[in-house]
């Protein structure tokens, strides 16, 4: 049964979401300024006063936020509230870094327990679910938040965390589960294990998955709905945010609709000016919702660009196109720009290989060289010698015409590549910069 308060709330008119943006942004810039020293000296810097702060148009006129001023102020240099007031934590796993520290109010959690239900009711579940959860649970707001969102709708919600990925699978067909939710990469990892333990996919009831927390190709989707036999859904958040339900893709799939009323989002331009409606750009968003540690235009430096065309589920929230990449993740490679994100994209299109890859980078004296690891399919293990070696030429020249550079490639057994539980570790540089 569909949610009338959810439901309303994705079909929010253009004019009450102008409304309450500028409302809400009104208020957090006058909160920020009287509560947290950072952003009172970096709007005193620009010149700027809370009540300089009109509508939501003045975005503009406000200060960037980067993930290193979040690690410069760890743990609670951002906080905008007293200690006493903090009710749960969560944490970034800190692999690049100290890291990355997300404070709730009960008013926080609330909210995004909200908008979390608001995104995976997009994606079709109700209280008639049965929501299996394989995102890690813990720091990772992963599991946590799509947890709440889905027992807010009303769903039965298994939190099987990751690991184990015989017991879950166990646990999907015993319970009953119609939707999975979980990084892309263990959802192909699940499937592979399905199909080495020979499982009857027809025995399990599975109709929906919930993926998300790294970026993932149409491709990828295409593998996943095929091994399945499911409708694989785009998630996207990040822990500065909130963890996930930032923004959701609905059953259309054209696009990943973001709370407008909740996050102000811009999408702007290698001079960091507002990129044109449709145009590619760098995605900055700006919290209008969140009390504890609130942030004001933070540099996601993920690459989207958005639309507020109508929807044809009726959704009236702007829509991103799927995440492809971020703009601090690119490789360059002899001069040339390489996205992870581009090599997926190829070896997804090529049979006779699965979509388990690693992609590492060396230099050798003044050459950088690309190598590009990747499983064969199982089916193709007997081929002989040749036959793999023409394979993997034919892979070689495929990355060379989609990425215009020289990748050396390795066909390796099926399972000898390390399978992620939690966000798969796709890229290796080994390059070290003096």
């Amino acid at each position: 049964m569909i949610d009338q308060q959810i439901l309303a709330a994705q079909r929010l008119s253009r004019d009450e979401i102008h409304q309450l943006q500028s409302q809400r942004l009104r208020a957090l810039v006058r909160h920020v300024y009287d509560n947290v020293p950072f952003y009172r000296r970096k709007m005193d810097e620009r010149g700027v006063k809370p009540q300089d702060i009109r509508t939501a148009e003045d975005i503009d006129l406000l200060p960037f936020t980067e993930k290193s001023d979040l690690r410069d102020h760890y743990p609670f240099g951002l906080l905008a509230v007293s200690r006493r007031e903090i009710v749960r934590m969560h944490a970034s796993s800190g692999t690049t870094g100290k890291p990355t520290v997300a404070a709730y109010t009960r008013e926080d959690l609330d909210n995004w327990t909200e908008l979390t239900a608001r995104s995976l009711a997009l994606a079709g579940i109700d209280d008639t679910s049965v929501v299996h959860i394989a995102y890690g649970y813990g720091l990772f707001t992963g599991g946590m938040g799509v947890h709440y969102g889905a027992e807010r709708l009303g769903a039965a919600v298994v939190p099987a965390s990751g690991g184990n990925t015989q017991r879950q699978l166990t646990l999907m067909e015993d319970f009953g589960a119609t939707a999975l939710c979980c990084t892309p990469s263990y959802a192909i990892n699940l499937a592979e294990a399905m199909q080495e333990k020979g499982v009857d996919i027809s025995r399990m009831q599975l109709k929906t998955g919930v993926f998300g927390a790294e970026p993932w190709s149409e491709s990828m989707r295409t593998r996943i709905e095929k091994m399945l036999h499911i409708q694989a859904h785009d998630i996207y958040g990040l822990t500065e945010m909130m963890g996930p339900g930032v923004a959701m893709e609905c059953e259309a799939k054209q696009g990943l609709h973001i709370w407008e009323d909740a996050f102000l989002p811009e999408i702007l331009d290698e001079k960091q000016q507002a990129a044109p409606e449709g145009e590619a750009g760098e995605l900055v968003i700006t919290t209008l919702v969140k009390r504890g540690m609130p942030l004001l235009r933070y540099r996601t430096h993920d690459i989207t660009c958005l639309t507020h065309a109508p929807c044809p589920c009726g959704c009236t929230h702007a829509r991103l196109r799927r995440i492809t990449g971020r703009n601090d993740d690119m490789l360059i490679i002899r001069g040339v720009n390489v996205f992870p994100s581009q090599i997926e994209q190829t070896l997804l299109q090529i049979e006779g290989i699965t979509a388990n890859y690693q992609i590492i980078v060396d230099r050798r004296g003044a050459l950088d060289t690309l190598t590009v690891m990747v499983e064969l399919d199982p089916a193709r293990m007997s081929d002989t010698v040749r036959d793999v070696e023409a394979l993997s030429a034919y892979v070689a020249a495929q990355l060379s015409a989609s990425c215009l550079v020289h990748a050396t490639v390795k066909l390796c057994p099926a399972g000898s590549l390390a399978r992620s539980e939690g966000k798969a570790k796709r890229v290796i540089d080994n390059r070290r910069y003096e």
